[in-house]
């Protein structure tokens, strides 16, 4: 009856919005009091916000059949996307272990070769758990001695986690199982592992509730959980996440702890003592320290302390703090983005400008050699301590992803897994072009386009960035863009301060009171392509999800007339009580909170895409996508900023919103719905760009 209802009671407008009643909650900050018309919507699962998702997937879904080449852009993505699609494998005890999608299963396989020679067999197949693909495997580590595997899987898109084992030779599933596993990894140690969780939410809040009180358990295999081993809490800090690893021999174990997205404590304690106590490394969250690995008696960090660049460091285990610390790989020019140690040796990954360059180091700290790359693009590394075979991914905006058999000794090189994709990337090209930021500064924006281009200013393009949490860009390939390449289009990827590209430093000048510079640098961006005849304003749409959904949520209500079109997925678009939900209260350090003082309450205001829709402004056509299972940005973002988009634009060009069921933010979505909902994208970036099939 309430679908119904909203249906026939549409506004009297030209694209039939739905009409949600509108409530007058009133917030007061510092003395300003702030409408929230729509809080209602934050509320999942009431019968009036069902009937309003209803109405506007109804609405988005009679847009969509109105154009002509939707189906065909379904049917080529099909296509492009039905190849076979390798991870990086690794070596456990003489076993191999590798995912593999055939090219359309919705969730990748995982294989297990019991020998190197042996033929694969599959080892636990994530398509059979669930009808529509819906259930996805997080994790699967395997114990040192080789005989368990312990995995994770997430239902729906949710970041909740469930644990489980097998057995690796015969495949056996045992009883254990492990619920309300969250932002966790699963450290072996013996016959049972370490895991992060939270308590069960209340009744009706499982994807709202606030994450608070994050604890590390052992598990025993064969034990139930309630008879965990409680390693860590400290309800005096309820806000702080904190996880648990342990080496390779499992001589010892590590603790982190953080209150934010950046930032962690480092502790240690052995596992070979009975008496062992934990020893602080780090206890302040000023910097970031990644344990690599540890040789002898010696641990071997990752550390920006000091180094905005980060840098490679040993550490005694008698006199572990930083003071104590000694450089191996010092910090350069150009970002050490990871390390890792095989074959008794250190392999180096650098971002430059952007794009990966790789070197060999000796234990000493002496360059060796550099890995040689095949063209601008990133690189991914997977192998032993104790071995000299190694596994190298490459891939690139042109570059489908291959994966190496490699020697650390010989630098020998081969194909295991070649692309098999039927695309001919000889027909495009990638430029590395270098536009300046509204700071000054001249910085890398990566364009790929079909050969042969006229700078014409009638070229669509896509503008797509993101510029938060200290996140680098990375040009990696995928097939979901080729049909807008094959059509002329030009995928523009920007680098924005916030991210990761140039360092600490440089994410901190896209945080907090500075937040602001991400938006005028993506702004810059577009500026830049029309002054150089690439595109227009009027052949221009821009892209981003969750922290890029911030991101383009708040340039297009800034600077409205700088894009045709604009895609927000999954983002933070309430600044004022994004912190109240879930995880959101980890994003501060990069946000700040309404609730701080009052010069962030009134930065926040000033920018926050909900509080800043007015009327009487042309906005450029917006699509906006969640899914009803996103726990990470409560969908309640999407639903009030289109509710109020809605409401409030007297725009000749549209709002519309789609709204996935059993999806989550994105991490473990079927194929099927990726594919589902890339078409819907397309269909509408391409024709909102004019854009002829």
């Amino acid at each position: 009856m309430l679908t119904a209802f909203l249906v026939s009671n549409l506004r009297a407008n030209d694209f039939g919005y739905p009409d949600p009643k509108r409530s007058e909650q009133r917030d007061e900050y510092f003395g300003t009091t702030v409408t929230d018309s729509y809080r209602w919507m934050e509320t999942n699962d009431t019968p009036e916000l069902t009937a309003w998702i209803n109405a506007e997937n109804q609405l988005t879904e009679k847009y969509l059949n109105t154009i002509p080449f939707r189906n065909n852009i379904q049917k080529r993505l099909t296509e492009v996307v039905n190849y076979p699609k390798y991870s990086l494998p690794w070596n456990r005890t003489n076993k191999r272990f590798f995912f593999k999608n055939d090219g359309l299963q919705n969730q990748s396989v995982l294989y297990v070769l019991d020998t190197p020679d042996a033929t694969p067999r599959v080892l636990l197949d994530p398509n059979k758990l669930s009808k529509d693909g819906t259930v996805s495997l997080q994790q699967a580590v395997v114990s040192k001695d080789g005989k368990y595997l312990a995995y994770s899987l997430a239902r729906s898109g949710s970041d909740w986690n469930e644990i489980n084992v097998l057995k690796i030779d015969s495949g056996e599933k045992l009883p254990d199982q492990i619920d309300w596993v969250k932002f966790s990894g699963i450290a072996w140690q013996g016959n049972g592992f370490y895991y992060s969780r939270y308590d069960a939410p209340p009744e009706g809040e499982k994807l709202t509730a606030k994450n608070e009180n994050h604890k590390i358990y052992f598990h025993q295999l064969g034990t139930e959980q309630k008879d965990d081993l409680l390693i860590r809490e400290d309800r005096e800090h309820p806000l702080r996440n904190r996880g648990a690893t342990t080496d390779r021999e499992e001589r010892y174990l590590f603790i982190h702890e953080s209150e934010s997205t950046y930032g962690n404590t480092l502790e240690f304690k052995s596992l070979t003592q009975a008496d062992a106590t934990f020893q602080t490394i780090v206890n302040d969250f000023r910097s970031e320290q990644d344990v690599v690995t540890v040789l002898g008696d010696t641990f071997y960090l990752l550390t920006d302390r000091n180094a905005s660049n980060k840098r490679f460091v040993a550490v005694n285990p008698a006199k572990p703090q930083p003071e104590y610390w000694i450089d191996i790989i010092p910090e350069s020019d150009s970002l050490l983005q990871s390390v890792k140690c095989i074959g008794g040796k250190f392999i180096a990954t650098y971002l430059k400008d952007a794009a990966n360059i790789v070197y060999i180091y000796d234990t000493t700290g002496k360059r060796l050699r550099e890995i040689e790359l095949p063209t601008l693009g990133i690189a991914g590394f997977s192998g032993n301590k104790d071995e000299t075979e190694f596994f190298q991914s490459f891939t690139s905006y042109l570059y489908p992803t291959v994966i190496y058999r490699c020697d650390i000794e010989t630098g020998e090189r081969s194909e295991l897994f070649p692309s098999e994709i039927d695309f001919k990337p000889e027909n495009y090209v990638t430029e590395r072009v270098w536009y300046e930021n509204s700071a000054g500064k001249k910085v890398p924006m990566f364009l790929t386009h079909k050969k042969g281009l006229s700078r014409n200013n009638n070229n669509p393009v896509l503008l797509y960035g993101y510029g938060g949490f200290n996140v680098s860009v990375r040009p990696a390939f995928s097939a979901y863009r080729l049909p807008f390449l094959e059509h002329g289009g030009i995928f523009a990827h920007v680098v924005l301060r916030g991210g990761g590209e140039y360092g600490e430093e440089w994410h901190q000048a896209g945080t907090k009171l500075q937040k602001q510079n991400v938006f005028d640098d993506f702004a810059a961006a577009a500026k830049f392509l029309i002054k150089e005849q690439y595109t227009s304003p009027q052949k221009l749409a821009i892209q981003g999800g969750s922290n890029g959904g911030l991101l383009v949520g708040a340039v297009v209500t800034q600077q409205p007339d700088l894009f045709k079109a604009a895609v927000i997925q999954v983002g933070v678009l309430d600044m004022l009580r994004y912190h109240k939900f879930t995880i959101g209260w980890a994003w501060a350090t990069d946000y700040g909170t309404s609730e701080e003082n009052k010069e962030m309450f009134e930065y926040l205001l000033r920018y926050s895409p909900l509080h800043n829709i007015k009327s009487d402004v042309e906005y450029p056509a917006i699509l906006v996508t969640t899914s009803d299972h996103d726990d990470r940005v409560v969908p309640a973002h999407s639903f009030k900023f289109t509710a109020e988009m809605q409401a409030k634009s007297t725009s000749k060009h549209p709002t519309y919103i789609r709204i996935e069921t059993k999806a989550g933010h994105g991490a473990g979505k079927p194929v099927s719905k990726q594919i589902e909902e890339s078409a819907d994208i397309w269909t509408f970036i391409m024709d909102q760009l004019g854009m002829e099939w």
